[in-house]
């Protein structure tokens, strides 16, 4: 544990080395940092509250250290991340605390062409590079692809994108591949797509290790069960992510065009096929059994998502915004299931000085509970930010999930900005319904309004390198709610409420 800590934070004074001796002309060396600790009083985010169970409270951080270099030819970048909660850890280190010090960001990107820089003589394109390495992929409003920055992780893949820049045009073509292993006396490429648990309890309630590569199935009760829910240490991602792609590829284009930019995007991604595995374990007179889905079929299970999105801004001071977008999502899902699924945005906002008014609607299409088909008609936001668009209590396609029957979301916001933009206050209302139909206890559709949420969100700005944002949430629930998040009705708080106060400090060391 020593050495593992000494080991990365060694990284961090190597790299202080190499600025302080670097010293070339047309090279530019920024380090910097960013400290973000965040108070959080939840009393129903995310999901429901059973009754008769009182609110929480914590406090989260996250801590990077950035190091950038950046040449006519080279731009290198890493990014050193610990995020934990205040106390989780004993006060003095001990081998049982685990390491929560990793790397968020890791690229280098080689600059092949730009036509800006003389000292490159023969340009195919106006800009060419590749960039390399685990890397933030952001395009537009990021509601599909984008770094998701309110997570104290954040986002991140590993990742190579070619990027190239003609006559205003901005083309990218981006791929990755996952894998768990280097190989080496491993059979084929199967990838087991999440975060397993050490141990597990078998069907008899016996500690057991987890077998390798398989993801076990548990119970309410934490034992392994045929018809059980995966067992993860953290879910693989947003929307209630149980698994990774093993691999993705995509293509976006865009173009601003007087004042309206327009976009496109095409992405792919494949998911590993699994089957129902069991492995057997005896403990004394105990004969138990590890129930779970092993990665290991052939082939995989291919998903595409595809779309426009346009947005004009008009006024001759700007002051009117516009968004409209619409994807198509195809194929098959990450569990096999035939993909017929769309999402549609429109928003309109106008700022006439110190006040914005924006008023939009997200509908994302769902399942009918009623319909005899095996299609599925849920669509997945992907890999974008979540939080910035469903509501900031994240009852929507973030870590809790989203319902069967999709969302419709109309919504308003009014923002207030002072001249010297150090202070801000945000004052936003959603309407949450459902896109499909659900069924109740009794087999009869539920209704689909879901509740409304008001959000709160006031941000001041104490100097150059320090912000502090106040957020307030209140969301009142149907009881329908219970139904979309899966939850037994009758059993949940129908009124809960999210507060946090958070301070973001981002000095800059060195910037040369």
């Amino acid at each position: 544990m020593h050495k593992t800590v000494a080991k990365k934070w060694g990284f961090i004074f190597i790299s202080l080395g190499v600025t302080a001796i670097c010293n070339c002309a047309n090279a530019q060396i920024t380090f910097s940092g960013q400290l973000r600790p965040r108070m959080e009083f939840r009393n129903g985010f995310g999901t429901l509250k059973p009754l008769n169970t009182k609110p929480s409270a914590f406090v989260s951080q996250r801590t990077r250290l950035m190091f950038n270099y950046r040449s006519s030819r080279l731009v290198f970048q890493t990014t050193l991340q610990d995020v934990r909660v205040w106390g989780q850890d004993a006060s003095t280190i001990t081998v049982n605390d685990g390491n929560r010090l990793g790397v968020h960001e890791a690229w280098g990107e080689l600059i092949l062409s730009n036509r800006k820089d003389t000292s490159f003589k023969n340009n195919v394109l106006d800009y060419l590079s590749l960039k390399v390495g685990r890397q933030e992929i952001s395009y537009d409003d990021e509601r599909l692809l984008g770094n998701l920055d309110w997570l104290q992780q954040g986002r991140r893949h590993d990742a190579l994108v070619l990027k190239s820049m003609q006559k205003g045009w901005q083309v990218d073509i981006g791929a990755a591949f996952n894998q768990n292993t280097d190989a080496v006396n491993y059979n084929g490429t199967f990838y087991t797509p999440a975060n397993t648990p050490a141990t597990v309890k078998d069907s008899k309630g016996n500690l057991v290790n987890t077998p390798s590569g398989m993801i076990p199935l548990v119970n309410g009760s934490g034992v392994s069960a045929k018809n059980g829910s995966l067992a993860l240490l953290n879910p693989a991602g947003s929307n209630l992510l149980n698994q990774n792609y093993k691999a993705l590829q995509y293509l976006y284009a865009g173009k601003k065009i007087n004042k309206t930019k327009i976009s496109a995007l095409f992405l792919t991604d494949q998911f590993s096929k699994y089957a129902l595995d069991s492995v057997r374990n005896t403990a004394g007179t105990d004969v138990g059994y590890v129930y779970g889905y092993r990665y290991n079929q052939p082939g995989v299970n291919i998903r595409y998502t595809t779309g426009l999105n346009i947005n004009p801004v008009l006024g001759s001071k700007n002051q009117w915004a516009f968004t409209g977008a619409y994807y198509y999502q195809g194929g098959h899902d990450k569990d096999g299931l035939k993909l017929d699924a769309y999402m549609v945005n429109l928003a309109a906002s106008y700022i006439p000085g110190k006040m914005s008014y924006t008023a939009g609607w997200d509908y994302l299409s769902g399942n009918n509970a009623f319909s005899a088909s095996a299609t599925s008609h849920r669509f997945d936001p992907l890999y974008g930010s979540p939080h910035k668009f469903w509501g900031y209590m994240d009852y929507f396609y973030a870590v809790s999930g989203s319902p069967t029957g999709g969302l419709n979301n109309p919504y308003v916001k009014l923002k207030y900005t002072s001249v010297n933009k150090r202070f801000s206050t945000e004052l936003a209302g959603h309407y949450f319904g459902l896109a499909g139909t659900q069924k109740d206890v009794n087999g009869n559709a539920i209704d689909k309004y879901l509740g409304t949420e008001v959000d709160l969100t006031t941000g001041y700005k104490v100097n150059k390198f320090t912000q502090a944002v106040l957020g307030l949430s209140y969301m009142a629930a149907s009881s329908s709610m219970e139904y979309a998040k899966n939850i037994a009705p009758g059993t949940s708080k129908l009124h809960p409420t999210w507060a946090y106060l958070q301070l973001n400090i981002t000095p800059e060391f060195l910037n040369k």
